[in-house]
Parts: C-alpha cells; sequence; structure tokens
C-alpha cells in the first residue's frame, strides 16, 4: 500500500497537509525538536479540519528514549487518552540502557490502545540491532516502523531500509522518514521497495513581530524565535504526485 504521511504541529499545516493530499497525519508538538507529544485542544482542533487518520505521538519529553517510571506513567495516560479521543493509532518508542527496545513499555502501551495502528518511531534508529528490533516490533504487535535506515536522513541509509524491507517480507510496514521530498521518494523505492514515506514538507516563515528582542533566547540556542516551521502545501503536492508516479504493486 502506498502512503504519504506527514508529521504536523499545527492546524494550520494539517490543512496543507490535507490539501497536498497526504494520506494520514503524524500529530506532534515542537517538530522543531523531534516532535513531542501533541495537546487534546490541537488534537481536536486538527480533527475538526480533516477525516484524514490522526496517529498521535506519545513522546513526553526532548533527548533520548530512556524514560523513567514517571515519564512511563506519563506515556501511559498519554495512550489512554489517545486511545478515547479517538485517534486511529500511535506513535511511540523506548529503549533500554543496553540499546534494545524496551519491550515492557511498549507491550504496556500496545496493550493500552488496542484496535488501533501502533507504529514504532525512530527510537528504532538508536537502537543496537536493528534486525533484531525489527522481530521484535513484529512480535509486539506494531503495524509500522518510521525509520531513516539509522542515518541521518534515508537516502544515507538505503541500504539498511532495503534490507529491513526485504526482512520485514511484508509483516510490518517500513515509512521512511527524514530527508524525505519529491525527489528522494523514486530515489528510495527504486532501492528498497518502500512505499510509505514520512515528511514534514516544512518551509521557514518569518515572525509578523515588528519589534524583536536580539539575544534573548527562549529555548535551544541557535533557534530564531522569530522563525516558525509550517508544511507548504506545494512540497506536499509534489511528494503526493511522485507517489503517485511509482507503480501499484502487483
Amino acid at each position: 500500500m502506498k502512503c504519504l504521511e506527514v508529521c504536523i504541529d499545527s492546524v494550520e499545516s494539517a490543512i496543507a497537509a490535507r490539501d497536498g493530499g497526504a494520506n494520514r497525519l503524524e500529530l506532534c508538538s515542537a517538530l522543531v525538536i523531534g516532535g513531542l507529544s501533541p495537546s487534546p485542544s490541537l488534537f481536536q482542533a486538527v480533527r475538526a479540519q480533516t477525516a484524514l487518520p490522526i496517529h498521535a505521538m506519545i513522546r513526553p519529553r526532548f533527548g533520548d528514549f530512556l524514560y523513567s517510571a514517571h515519564e512511563r506513567a506519563v506515556m501511559l495516560s498519554e495512550a489512554r487518552y489517545w486511545k478515547t479521543a479517538g485517534a486511529e493509532g500511535v506513535v511511540f518508542g523506548a529503549l533500554r540502557p543496553d540499546g534494545q527496545l524496551d519491550s515492557d513499555l511498549l507491550r504496556s502501551l500496545i496493550v493500552a490502545t488496542p484496535d488501533i495502528r501502533h507504529t514504532l518511531h525512530r527510537a528504532f534508529d538508536l537502537c543496537r540491532d536493528p534486525f533484531e528490533a525489527l522481530e521484535e516490533a513484529v512480535a509486539l504487535g506494531f503495524d509500522t516502523i518510521l525509520t531513516s535506515g539509522q542515518a541521518p536522513g534515508c537516502l544515507q541509509g538505503q541500504e539498511l531500509l532495503r534490507r529491513l524491507h526485504d526482512q520485514a517480507a511484508g509483516r510490518i510496514a517500513l515509512l521512511a522518514g527524514a530527508g524525505i521530498n519529491a525527489a528522494a521518494i523514486p530515489v528510495l523505492h527504486a532501492a528498497t521497495g518502500i512505499r510509505q514515506y514520512h515528511l514534514s514538507g516544512k518551509r521557514v516563515l518569518e515572525s509578523g513581530m515588528a519589534f524583536r528582542r536580539q539575544g534573548v533566547p527562549m529555548g535551544l540556542p541557535g533557534f530564531s524565535e522569530y522563525e516558525r516551521w509550517e508544511t507548504d502545501i506545494e512540497n506536499i503536492r509534489r511528494a503526493r504526485a511522485a507517489l503517485d508516479a511509482i507503480p501499484d504493486a502487483p
């Protein structure tokens, strides 16, 4: 099945993704730091604008994927909320200190969210053994693995993506993410056989602020307070056309 999933963190981006031809939304907050759990209010506002399936991120903080007892409790609470709120899927991942999947936490999150879709996010790209992790993800009941092939971007990771796609053999979907655009999709499909792609399609917008206080960062150093990221409808349309150009599977 061909799928174009767009990751978003605003209503404006959801509308652009919808109108550009996305099949599905991954709903987050704070995409500038890799994506965190969104708020319930953002979920409801996006739901009011589109009937597209929404997969909600479960990630309580920035940084690694080794979670404390308090963070695990928060993640389970969020999982139950997204199931009750009507999300079509949830997206999460967790690792043990040795780099293996934290199967206990992952299993608990899957059990807490029956009858919806489950994506193992790019915690997979930081795991110790991707081939072992793929088999564990299948056994746990994940539907999808979001991965760049353990590389900064999918084009660099395409050899591992090919091997993982072959190993998956239809038991679990590989969703290629990181560096995806209209140009990358046909290259990756030819190299790997993957037919599902994840992107933000972002553009950088200037703030409308006329008065600008310089030298007072509100978050991570190096990020401007006077720029924001938003999904661009034309980037999504071009990616949609590139995916549609891939022949249907026999």
